[in-house]
This record gives C-alpha cells, sequence and structure tokens, in this order.
C-alpha cells in the first residue's frame, strides 16, 4: 500500500512538472501575432493614392496616344503619296477612335477625367508633318509611328501587370494586340519608304 501511495505522489510530480515545463516553453515562445504587426492604416491609404495616381496617369497617357494618332492618321492621308501609307493613316484613325472611345467609358466608370485634346508635344509632331508632303512625309510619318507604337507597347504592357484595377489591367491587355498590329504595319511602311 505504501508503495502504490509513493508512486502515485510521483506521477502526480512527474505530471506537474511537465505542466510547468510545458507552460513555460509556451510563454517563453513569441507568438505568430507577434511578428505579424497590423498594417499602418496611413500606408495603406498612401499606397492606394499611389496606385490610383498610376492608373490616372496611365489612362491620362493612353488617351493622348489616341488623340496625337488620329490627328496624324488625318493628316497622313491628306499628305502622303504613297497607297500603303494612306491606308495606314485611314486605319490609325479608325482604330484610335474606337480604342479612344472604349478609353472614354473605361474612365467613366473608374470616374477619372482623361485630355480631350492633344498635347504641346503632339501639337509639335504635328507641326513637324503638316508644312512636308510626297516621300519627305510618308518617312517622317512611318518613322513617327513606328516610334510611338514601340512608346505605347511599353506602356500598355507595363499596365497589364502593374495596374491594381482589373479593369484597367483587361483594357490594355485587349489593346495591346492591336497597337502590335500598328507597329508591325509602320515597320513595312517603313522598309519600303526607305527604298525610295
Amino acid at each position: 500500500m505504501k508503495h502504490l501511495k509513493n508512486f502515485k505522489h510521483n506521477a502526480l510530480n512527474t505530471v506537474f512538472i511537465y505542466v510547468i515545463l510545458l507552460m513555460m516553453i509556451v510563454m517563453s515562445t513569441p507568438s505568430c501575432s507577434s511578428h505579424n504587426k497590423p498594417e499602418d492604416t496611413t500606408d495603406v491609404a498612401e499606397n492606394n493614392d499611389t496606385n490610383e495616381k498610376k492608373d490616372e496617369q496611365f489612362l491620362a497617357d493612353a488617351a493622348q496616344i489616341n488623340l496625337e494618332e488620329i490627328k496624324l492618321g488625318q493628316l497622313a492621308q491628306q499628305n502622303s503619296m504613297m497607297p500603303n501609307v494612306k491606308e495606314m493613316g485611314k486605319m490609325m484613325e479608325t482604330e484610335h477612335t474606337k480604342c479612344l472611345n472604349d478609353l472614354k467609358t473605361l474612365a467613366e466608370k473608374k470616374s477619372i477625367t482623361i485630355p480631350t485634346s492633344i498635347t504641346k508635344e503632339g501639337e509639335e509632331a504635328y507641326e513637324k508633318l503638316i508644312n512636308i508632303s510626297g516621300a519627305e512625309f510618308d518617312k517622317k510619318y512611318c518613322d513617327m509611328m513606328v516610334d510611338g507604337h514601340k512608346n505605347a507597347i511599353s506602356a500598355f504592357e507595363k499596365a497589364t501587370t502593374d495596374s491594381n484595377d482589373p479593369d484597367i489591367r483587361t483594357w490594355a491587355t485587349e489593346t495591346l494586340p492591336t497597337l502590335r498590329k500598328h507597329l508591325d504595319h509602320a515597320l513595312n511602311c517603313q522598309k519600303t519608304c526607305s527604298k525610295m
């Protein structure tokens, strides 16, 4: 009986020691939540503001691209002497007008104001072309279309990954094939012009 009593006493002591040790381990281990500090709401707000500004800037830039391509496309139809350059000008006017209309719908949905008139740089590009015609016009216009569409493709590709807005990402993604088609057309026209 005495042995049984000692056995129970030793067993309780062992359990008690294990419980104490376990409590010490738990208390000394930092909790997972201590590493996950709650995000500062100011930082979140600033990040959101930055993302919104990037989206606004992208849509404003896209509007300028379209406005410039429409105006230069109209000029190409008047001043070019090459049928394929005139055709490219018509394509630029038609497809960039459609793109601009889609952009206006998207901007309205996002309550973002986009430009409705061409920039000073766009006007300067137009002025470079307005007083020339024939082969000189065709070469300069094709060069502008190649450079402009390379820059546009780069901006739209960036928006497909950088924008936090799924609608803007989708629109940029859906517009890229048209811009790439325009670049191919411009490169072909550029090659033709260089042979003249």
